[in-house]
């Protein structure tokens, strides 16, 4: 992992490494070439067979489930590392350890930056699906994940489907929308605006903070809500010329610089686009009436990123779906902010489905 001081730090000590060896071939057709995969597991590998759960980092997450989604591993949690083998994958585009824009071109000196190539999600899950066979998991009890991770989570069900038991998105539809387009491209724009982005990266130890942090800023908008804004901030004033709100976003900022990498940033956006899970299977009602799973279909009541209508008409489609609302005034980041709420949702949802496997194992005469 030869990656830049101010990454590697965020990196958890356990992260565990596989080594994809050979060619990699991309969705796009494109090759990289010994792919390696960064990721965490929680829990005895001998649930594995029967109590695998799967989650799905959004955009600038990683495989520390425990660091952005606190409070939902651990002892009578969510998910319960006694009873479940829980595995996070940092997604393929990323850059905390999985190959992305900051990893070194194979035989170079030079990191692929801006030469990384177009990504797609489903190029995320097959990465996925490759360490899982590594890991010896043929079946995944349970897969979730908000947002990107939200995404990941429905393409499974539906590129994999004799692999996934049940499905639980949060805070996103079946297709990238229109509106979510525009915002990413407003960003990328952002960065590529920047004076000190040359040749489309920054300087490996000290990147400028310019294009990143005013990307980031943008998006924070759209993940929070008017609601929000006005309750935390109002018109208090941080000093004589600046407001509350704006410090905070001045803050996250900086924050994201410290934490994050342009490139990835615009690779892992590029590849949100591509989310359509009708895309190249047929009609979009059509493909979701074919994705039979339990499903638990979440949405933020107030999230204006991904409005609770597309996870109602995702509900609609998907036969064997419950639809929930997670009641919150932060916006699409409420998942994120609501944890024990979100992590009762999920706990009903799995404690009924166990009750109707148990019933249908009665009925049968095998229990």
């Amino acid at each position: 992992m030869n990656l830049p001081d101010y990454l590697r730090k965020q990196i958890a000590t356990d992260t565990e490494f596989l080594r994809v060896p050979g060619e990699w071939r991309l969705e796009s057709g494109e090759v990289l070439h010994d792919v390696e995969i960064a990721y965490r597991t929680w829990g005895d590998r001998a649930n594995a067979a029967e109590h695998t759960v799967l989650v799905c980092h959004a955009l600038t997450g990683s495989a520390d489930v425990d660091a952005w989604w606190p409070g939902i591993i651990g002892a009578g949690k969510t998910f319960d590392p006694a009873q479940d083998f829980i595995v996070c994958v940092n997604i393929l585009g990323s850059c905390y350890g999985t190959t992305g824009p900051v990893s070194m071109k194979p035989g170079s000196q030079e990191r692929y930056r801006a030469d990384f190539p177009r990504i797609s999600v489903r190029d995320m899950v097959e990465l996925e699906r490759v360490l899982l066979d590594e890991l010896g998991i043929d079946r995944i009890e349970l897969v979730t994940g908000p947002s990107l991770g939200g995404m990941q989570a429905l393409e499974w069900a539906a590129s994999y489907p004799e692999r996934v038991g049940s499905v639980v998105p949060i805070g996103v539809g079946g297709r990238h929308s229109a509106w979510c387009i525009g915002i990413s491209e407003a960003q990328r724009a952002a960065i590529a605006a920047d004076p000190n982005w040359k040749g489309g990266y920054y300087t490996d130890e000290a990147p400028p903070a310019q294009g990143l942090a005013a990307a980031r800023m943008m998006a924070i908008c759209t993940y929070r809500s008017w609601d929000s804004f006005e309750a935390r901030f109002g018109r208090q004033k941080h000093s004589a010329d600046l407001y509350q709100a704006q410090s905070y976003l001045q803050h996250q900022g900086r924050k994201i610089n410290e934490r994050f990498d342009a490139n990835t940033y615009v690779t892992l956006t590029h590849a949100m686009h591509t989310h359509d899970l009708a895309r190249g299977r047929g009609s979009y009602p059509e493909v979701l009436e074919r994705i039979a799973h339990p499903t638990l279909v979440v949405s933020v009541s107030s999230d204006a990123l991904y409005p609770p209508a597309e996870q109602i008409e995702l509900a609609e489609h998907l036969p064997n779906a419950r639809y929930e609302v997670l009641e919150s005034l932060h916006g699409h980041d409420g998942f994120l902010i609501e944890t024990e709420d979100l992590g009762a949702l999920i706990a009903r949802f799995r404690a009924g489905r166990y009750a109707n496997r148990k019933l249908k194992a009665i009925s049968s005469g095998s229990e």
